[in-house]
């Protein structure tokens, strides 16, 4: 008996008798593992795990920015010691922020996604100092809506915070 399997990217694979389903088989373990075990593509973890150092600070505060800046490597885009001007922390778990990229957002275009709610932050901005670790920032307190970039349904990127709807 022939066995067809609907593929999410549109297309189907028809396979007869054994030697098909075995293929089949095969060919499901191997899209398989691709996906980790919460079905985040490999190709996008490095850039989720940035983000969530970047951005995920559920209990940051504004006194925290030296600290967590360092500690954490951040450094301003494309370069290894230069002290990054802004970086804003989010402060919630990685689940409500995650859903941003999904039911929990509107899609802005250029896969950006604006929160449906507003989120407490905390943004550091560079107050002296060029090369990392040397950065001194300050921290302010904020609730906003955020844009995030989000690829497949993940974010992996903070485009800005915005204060009206």
């Amino acid at each position: 008996m022939p066995v067809v399997f609907n593929l999410w990217s549109g297309g189907a694979v028809w396979c007869g008798g054994i030697a098909g389903v075995a293929s089949a088989v095969i060919l499901l373990l191997i899209s398989a593992a691709s996906f980790t075990a919460n079905g985040q593509p490999d190709d996008i973890k490095p850039r989720y795990q940035k983000f969530l150092n970047q951005h995920l600070g559920p209990h940051v505060s504004e006194r925290d920015c030296d600290r967590e800046i360092r500690n954490r490597g951040i450094t301003a885009s494309g370069t290894e010691n230069d002290c990054k001007e802004v970086n804003t922390f989010i402060q919630a778990n990685k689940n409500n922020i995650n859903v941003v990229c999904g039911k929990g957002g509107t899609p802005q275009g250029n896969n950006l996604f604006k929160s449906n709610q507003r989120f407490p932050l905390v943004t550091c901005k560079l107050q002296s100092g060029q090369r990392h670790p040397n950065c001194k920032y300050r921290g302010e307190k904020s609730t906003r809506y955020i844009v995030l970039g989000c690829d497949r349904g993940w974010p992996v990127h903070y485009d800005e915070g915005i204060t009206n709807a």
